[in-house]
């Protein structure tokens, strides 16, 4: 089995990216980005999730984390399969939401194709963790993660963006409490 996408040294940060089925466009909503938000701040409080940056893209998310109690491959299991089963519900429910038998399709038509889901599936098997070894490249993902949104025509300025923590690392209160890395000193 490989150890190139595996949480290797739990002392480390790592870089996590996961992503919708099928690159699907399910955060479009405030409402559906709320959830992960709740479900990261009861990871933080009963898991020992440690957040130190974030940002929700309208497909996928990035995340730098570190933990204090549980594995960090364990309490993105569980916020995964919380999540799933939250938005799925919130999908199916929001009485606004055009798209919502296309996209319990997409997700239902991923599931049966897995072996390890029973009729559907939100989110993309894997998380890609990097373990960030060093200062250098620490920053590098950092920067990736706050720029992702400007990159994408979201938003001119990282900070503008509401669903990240470019916000904090800028001095603005964000949405959910993290940790800030030192500033880096060239």
């Amino acid at each position: 089995m490989s150890v190139k996408y595996k949480f290797q040294d739990q002392q480390q940060l790592h870089f996590v990216t996961f992503a919708v089925v099928n690159w699907i466009d399910l955060f479009i909503r405030n409402e559906y980005k709320d959830i992960l938000l709740a479900s990261w701040r009861y990871c933080q409080l009963n898991k020992g999730l440690e957040i130190y940056g974030w940002c929700i893209m309208t497909s996928h998310v990035h995340m730098i984390i570190g933990s204090h109690g549980e594995k960090m491959e364990d309490i993105l299991r569980d916020m995964k399969k919380h999540t799933s089963v939250a938005l799925k519900a919130a999908i199916k429910n929001h009485p606004g939401e055009s798209r919502s038998e296309w996209m319990l399709w997409m997700m239902e038509r991923a599931g049966k194709k897995n072996s390890q889901n029973v009729n559907f599936q939100l989110w993309q098997q894997d998380n890609h963790p990097i373990e960030l070894y060093d200062q250098k490249i620490l920053y590098q993902k950092l920067d990736y993660i706050h720029n992702n949104p400007a990159v994408a025509g979201i938003v001119e300025r990282p900070e503008d963006y509401l669903y990240s923590s470019a916000r904090d690392y800028c001095g603005i209160p964000g949405l959910i409490e993290i940790i800030l890395v030192d500033p880096m000193v060239y």
